[in-house]
């Protein structure tokens, strides 16, 4: 399996950027809390000294609702993540980790064994920037893959995945950055390791009306759609990460049928706009919400 997960971090950044941004929200205004985030971001003092209102209000010039989409995803996903544990999963699997940070910031049991898999370059930058003592550490095992010449089956077992335990495996904000093979490769070799035990699998894609339509992909009255989808791509190519692969809702739901799971949600930030942000009042109006990405929960 090659070009699966990121060669470099700046998109890794750029979601920890979003992460930081609401963790220096009040406690009753902000959705996530990450106490971990700034230790990836480049001028992280600078962004504390500005304070949540400005940075919030910077992010929404460049495109109004992209930081609160990022966070509701990244919310979505937490509760995921705590119900999951809360039900008994004993496994967690985080597919192209990056900076991720659930497994310190999460109130997760200590029974949970957590593998997160990513590159060497990329696990190493991240090890090197966490606290050296932090939270759940001694149940986290870090997998690095080589994509291009390792197995991620082989990797992951002789880390200690444990096929007949329950897991959850997350793929979050991955499956546009690498090529569809890449992404089926990465379902069969799922499904493998799962094949003994029930599983929930978490993805985020990227809907394909963002290139044949774009207005689709955003809400009633939001300026200049067609531009805005531009500007993100572009940034994201500039980062030296294109996006490259977008799908439709049956395009998912057949490579997840393909490989034994079933979807059981299929949601974007307009369906958790009032769920996450109407209690810190900071509803959003149509014309600033982000449609074009969807977080999928499917189960086998």
């Amino acid at each position: 399996m090659s070009n699966s997960i990121f060669a470099k971090d700046g998109t890794a950044q750029g979601v920890a950027k979003q992460r930081l941004i609401e963790t220096i929200a009040g406690p009753d205004k902000r959705v996530i809390n990450d106490p971990y985030a700034s230790h990836f971001i480049m001028g992280a003092g600078l962004m504390k000294l500005m304070g949540h209102r400005l940075n919030s209000w910077l992010a929404k010039k460049l495109a109004p609702g992209f930081h609160e989409h990022i966070i509701s995803r990244t919310r979505f996903l937490d509760d995921l993540i705590e119900k999951s544990a809360e039900e008994g999963v004993e496994q967690y699997v985080i597919l192209g980790a990056g900076y991720d940070s659930r497994a310190h910031r999460l109130a997760l049991p200590s029974s949970l064994n957590i593998f997160e898999v990513d590159q060497p370059e990329v696990q190493s930058r991240k090890l090197n920037k966490l606290p050296k003592e932090l939270s759940n550490s001694e149940n986290i095992t870090y997998v690095s893959v080589d994509f291009a010449h390792q197995s991620l089956t082989e990797r992951l077992l002789n880390a200690g995945f444990d096929q007949t335990k329950s897991t959850i495996f997350t793929l979050e904000g991955v499956t546009q950055y690498i090529t569809k093979e890449a992404f089926n490769m990465t379902m069969k070799e799922i499904a493998m390791l799962s094949r003994e035990a029930n599983s929930i699998f978490f993805l985020s894609y990227v809907n394909e009306l963002l290139n044949t339509n774009p207005k689709d992909c955003f809400g009633m009255g939001y300026k200049n759609p067609e531009k805005k989808a531009k500007l993100i791509k572009n940034l994201s190519a500039k980062a030296g990460e294109p996006w490259i692969s977008f799908y439709s809702a049956e395009e998912i739901e057949s490579v997840l049928s393909q490989n034994g799971y079933s979807i059981k949600e299929n949601v974007n930030f307009e369906d958790l706009n009032l769920l996450y942000f109407k209690s810190v009042g900071r509803t959003l109006p149509e014309n600033q919400i982000f449609k074009l990405e969807h977080f999928v929960t499917a189960k086998s």
